[in-house]
This record gives structure tokens, sequence and C-alpha cells, in this order.
């Protein structure tokens, strides 16, 4: 994997003229908006990358863009990797293994996610603060290899709580409602069913989602720091629960999207 990750960092060096971001930012289902605030200086479709995958779900476009945001040298995936696409978790997190090599020492990721909180509205803005992880694998099983982190990382801050701090000033601030939970993290693709949200939400999860996970696991073994943001695009609460599509979930994500951005850029202009 070594020289999988120092391969692909070499090539993206050489495509960017050597841009060294510091922080890189992962955008989830419909959320890809966040890069109309980026001054990107280079554009990288998937498919030009070497070991990438490609992206093969709607919504997801499939491009490195590094620029500026919020005074910041930023690497942003315009389009993530999940588990129900057929990739491995060694794959899904692969990019992320880049982002640490290339210098970068803070990810933003961002998601779509169904709310079992119920005190949650379609459309809420989640700071992320914790996780459970309900896919049936690790990316970390298997040999470890020490020059990408130890064999046992510690995941008792899996969400750096500063920037949460951070997060919820700038929210009150700039009157943006927000609220703070855990993220569950299952296979997907089928949504869930209302015995599997009653599930989810009686082991401690507000919400829950198709991503995320492996690549904050993967970040807390590189020594990275995380911020992670949701936005709640439908409800898993008995007597809200309705029939969703894909469709909706982009349309509604896309809704609060500029408001999740807002907070994204004003977090990363802070570090």
């Amino acid at each position: 994997m070594l020289e999988q990750i120092n391969f692909t960092t070499k090539s993206i060096l050489e495509k960017t003229n050597n841009f060294r971001p510091e922080v890189g930012i992962i955008l989830g289902t419909g959320l890809g908006g966040l890069v109309k605030e980026i001054k990107a200086e280079y554009v990288i479709p998937y498919e030009e990358i070497p070991n990438f995958p490609v992206s093969t779900v709607e919504g997801h476009s499939g491009k490195l863009i590094f620029g500026e945001l919020g005074g910041k040298k930023v690497m942003a995936m315009q389009g993530r990797f999940h588990f129900y696409e057929g990739y491995t978790m060694h794959q899904i997190t692969f990019p992320v293994r880049v982002m640490k090599a290339i210098g970068i020492h803070t990810v933003c990721v961002s998601n779509a996610s169904g709310g079992m909180n119920p005190d949650f509205e379609i459309g809420e803005i989640m700071i992320i603060n914790d996780h459970i992880n309900l896919f049936p694998t690790n990316p970390l099983i298997g040999k470890n290899i020490k020059e990408l982190g130890p064999r046992f990382p510690d995941m008792s801050e899996a969400y750096d709580k500063r920037l949460i701090a951070s997060a919820l000033e700038i929210a009150k601030a700039n009157n943006i409602k927000v609220s703070v939970g855990s993220y569950a993290g299952l296979t997907g693709p089928c949504f869930e069913t209302p015995a599997e949200y009653r599930y989810i939400a009686r082991i401690g999860a507000d919400a829950v989602g198709m991503s995320t996970v492996p690549e904050v696991i993967v970040a807390k073994h590189g020594g990275m720091r995380v911020f992670g943001v949701s936005i709640v695009t439908d409800l898993g609460v008995e007597g809200k629960i309705i029939e969703v599509t894909h469709e909706e979930v982009q349309h509604i994500a896309a809704a609060a999207e500029p408001k999740m951005s807002f907070i994204v850029k004003e977090v990363i202009r802070g570090m």
C-alpha cells in the first residue's frame, strides 16, 4: 500500500506544481456546492489519478479540487466512495491516506443522513461529535503499516472538540441553527427500515448514513484532526417516517448546503 500511496502522491504533486494543502475536505451527497467557495487553482478528475477509485453515485462528480478556502490551502474531494459501490475499505479510504502523505493535518467530512433524534427537523445541520461503526468491517483490519499509524489507534476523540466548539460559536454568531450528535455508519444502499431506525436510535445514534466512518477511522489512524458535519435529509422517527428517494435526499441536502458551507469555511479560517 505504501508504494501506491507514494506513487499517487507524486503524481498529484506533479499535476499541481507541488501544491501542498493543509486541509482535506470530503463532500457528501448533494454537498458538492462548497467547491464554488474554493478559489480553485487545479482540478483533477479521479480518472486521471493513479490508484483512485471512480465515483459511481449521482451527486458525486468525481474531481479533486485544489485551491484556497478560508485563507487556507485545501484539497477537496467532490465526490466520495462507498462500501455499497463494491469498493473495499482500503479503496474507500485510500484518498485519506494520500491526504496525509501530501501534508494535510485536518480533514473535514460532510454527509447527508437520516435523523433519529426526535428533536431534529428535515434540513437540520448536525455537527458530528462521535460515531458508531456498524459496517461489517474496519479499514484497519489486516497487517498494520507502522508508517501509516499505530496498530491500536485511540478513538476517544474521533471528532476534534476544539473544531466542534468553533463551529458552534460560528453558527451562534450568524444565527444558524445547528445540533450536535452522533452518527452511525451502515453499508447501504437500502434506506433503513423503521425497525432499523429504532435499533440505531436505541444504541445511541442521532443520525445514520452510508459513509464517513471509514474515512474518519483512517484519518485518526494517521494522526489527523477531524471535523464532521451532517445534513439531515429524512427522518427515522416513529410517526414521521415516509418513503424517501436518492433524488429527494440530494435536493434537501443542496437546500441546506449554503449554511453548511459557510460553517465549514469559517471553521477552516479559524484553524
